[in-house]
């Protein structure tokens, strides 16, 4: 009943929590992410729990730091079989790395390229030179070069990391929300039949799934809008 392009944040605080999730959303659900604030409690614990039950995991780490220790960080993930992507930032020597470290491996590297809470106000602010859309046409460029299998990008910008990686380029969509659904903290959302037509290969949906009053149902109504396309 699942599909296997809806992974679902599993963006709680405790394992106990995220385990609850797991067994409300039971087979409606086959692929979960498990990102910075699962890991800083048991995160990883959860990951090869959710592997050993043929579950698929999204490791979303974002790694950046000098290339020695991102690369590794992702050989010591990817030796522990319990994930099957990865994220590094999408900056040339992290992604380099991080992709050395995941060598012969079966993790999939993904480059993040402009946070789905940012504008191009907030780009300006940090000190960037390009707008939103030249950004992340510049990371998904640097991540091919890298050797990555895809990148991380909003909605927006599917139908370009599509049009510059091809075919087997994986394009993984957060922000994204259901017609109707609050957009909360993302600046750059879209429905998921929305992303999925602009080129998207996975999406990642958190609290318009985690936050439903029936996840289960929420989870199979986003499924069964993509399997529609």
């Amino acid at each position: 009943m699942s599909d296997p392009r809806v992974i679902v944040a599993l963006d709680v605080p405790s394992r106990s929590q995220a385990e609850a999730l797991v067994e409300q959303l039971g087979d409606a659900v086959s692929f979960y992410k498990i990102g910075l604030q699962l890991l800083a409690t048991d995160g990883m614990a959860m990951a090869r729990d959710l592997k050993g039950r043929g579950r698929q995991v999204f490791a979303d780490w974002k790694l950046h730091d000098i290339g020695a220790t991102v690369e590794k960080a992702a050989a010591a993930l990817a030796a522990t079989g319990a994930c099957d992507f990865l994220t590094a930032h999408a900056q040339p020597q992290v992604l380099k790395a991080a992709v050395k470290g995941c060598a012969g491996s079966n993790v999939k590297v993904l480059g993040v390229t402009v946070l789905t809470s940012l504008n191009g106000q907030d780009l300006g602010e940090i000190g960037y030179g390009l707008g939103v859309e030249q950004l992340v046409e510049r990371r998904i460029r640097q991540a091919l070069d890298a050797g990555a299998h895809g990148v991380v990008a909003s909605p927006h910008e599917a139908a370009l990391a599509r049009s510059i990686g091809g075919a087997g380029f994986l394009v993984v969509t957060p922000g994204v929300r259901p017609a109707g659904a609050a957009m909360d903290d993302q600046a750059r959302a879209a429905t998921p039949a929305d992303a999925i037509r602009a080129g998207a290969s996975h999406l990642v949906v958190g609290r318009p799934i985690t936050a439903a009053a029936n996840p289960r149902e929420a989870a199979l109504a986003i499924a069964a809008e993509i399997a529609s396309l």
